[in-house]
């Protein structure tokens, strides 16, 4: 398969001005303004001429429940399983299914199904074994198994500092930590412990002692729902301060609206390729009247990133910075080595918008997702 997309203006994030890129085998294999094809049959080649409309890397969503989520208020307030052309309405051409509170009714091999469903439906899927509990829910037998055997599986998810974790010790945090690294050392994966934060006054201090008083790199510790409270977010910046990679909600659990959140950490001076954002899509929301009473679930929306992404923008934030939050960044976080970037030799997912940065369109190892108009 070849593809030859002509006269995009390209983020690569950074700025690189209007290019055309060349794609084999969905994989980018020439950026240039001019891309001569030499004797290659126009029938064996598919064009598309953008115009100077903007091509960015497809956005990756590394927390999102992909098969639905379990219901904190009965049977009946458990979500949906997702639909791959929704995802990529929004832009999401990479994304890390996982479970939430629920490995009971949720199965892992269910999900691991569900991800691989969605691959041959052309979205690039991974996943996180475990759940909020210690207890196990995985494919194999253990945690490290997961990783080494299980190729889509990139870490393990665990929840602190909530009413409805486990309340893991320093000890057993510590042992998934040793079996993602060690699975990922097998396997040439990254390995991250995804860590659910709730609201507790506890907040991230067992993520700290893990890597103060036991030395362990903080790279493989991945914190998410960091925007939850204004305490917590505080606290978040001074993880990063120490290297770690901090994940701001965009579709549920905030105090403040995730793209303020952004500036705030840009501001302070931290490393911002360490700030990311995901959706936690499809997980259940509490739906209220207008007297604050539960009277439904909903889910959290899949096109948040999107939103938050267009909001700092709009909001004056410099669009190669904010799009990392959501293509470099996971990338670098995920341990995802061709996704990204606009480059040679990364993989063919790209979002194509408008002057106003609006979504037209998204590329999907290298199959257009969305007829242009």
């Amino acid at each position: 398969m070849i593809l030859l997309i002509k006269n995009a203006n390209i983020f690569s994030p950074q700025p690189l001005g209007i290019q055309s890129i060349l794609i084999v085998n969905q994989k980018i294999v020439q950026i240039s303004p001019n891309i001569h094809l030499g004797t290659l049959p126009e029938d064996a080649i598919t064009t598309i001429d953008l115009q100077g409309l903007t091509l960015t890397s497809g956005f990756i969503d590394q927390h999102i429940h992909l098969m639905g989520a379990g219901g904190k208020n009965g049977f009946s307030s458990m979500t949906q399983e997702l639909n791959t052309q929704d995802l990529f309405n929004v832009g999401t051409t990479t994304a890390v299914g996982l479970l939430g509170t629920d490995g009971s009714t949720k199965s892992i091999r269910s999900l691991y199904a569900k991800v691989m469903s969605m691959r041959e439906q052309g979205l690039n899927t991974f996943m996180h074994t475990g759940y909020y509990g210690i207890d196990p829910v995985h494919v194999t037998d253990s945690i490290q198994d997961d990783l080494v055997f299980i190729e889509p599986i990139l870490g393990c998810k665990i929840a602190i500092s909530d009413i409805r974790s486990s309340y893991p010790t320093d000890l057993e945090l510590l042992r998934i930590l040793r079996a993602v690294r060690t699975g990922g050392l097998i396997a040439k994966k990254k390995g991250i412990m995804h860590v659910h934060l709730g609201a507790l006054p506890t907040m991230m201090d067992p993520l700290f002692r893990l890597h103060r008083d036991y030395g362990f790199p903080v790279e493989h510790i991945s914190p998410t729902h960091v925007g939850r409270t204004a305490e917590l977010f505080e606290q978040a910046l001074q993880f990063a301060q120490l290297g770690g990679s901090i994940d701001i909600t965009t579709g549920a659990s905030k105090f403040t609206d995730p793209y303020k959140c952004a500036i705030q950490a840009f501001e302070s001076g931290i490393d911002f390729s360490l700030v990311t954002f995901s959706t936690d899509g499809n997980a259940g929301l509490d739906k209220k009247d207008e007297n604050g009473n539960i009277i439904g679930t909903k889910p959290a929306d899949i096109g948040a990133n999107l939103k938050e992404v267009q909001a700092l923008i709009n909001a004056g934030f410099p669009s190669e910075h904010a799009i990392k939050t959501v293509t470099t960044n996971p990338a670098k976080n995920l341990g995802l080595k061709t996704k990204g970037q606009i480059n040679v030799g990364f993989d063919a997912d790209f979002c194509i918008f408008d002057d106003q940065w609006s979504l037209i369109s998204s590329i999907s190892n290298g199959i257009i997702n969305k007829p242009l108009s």
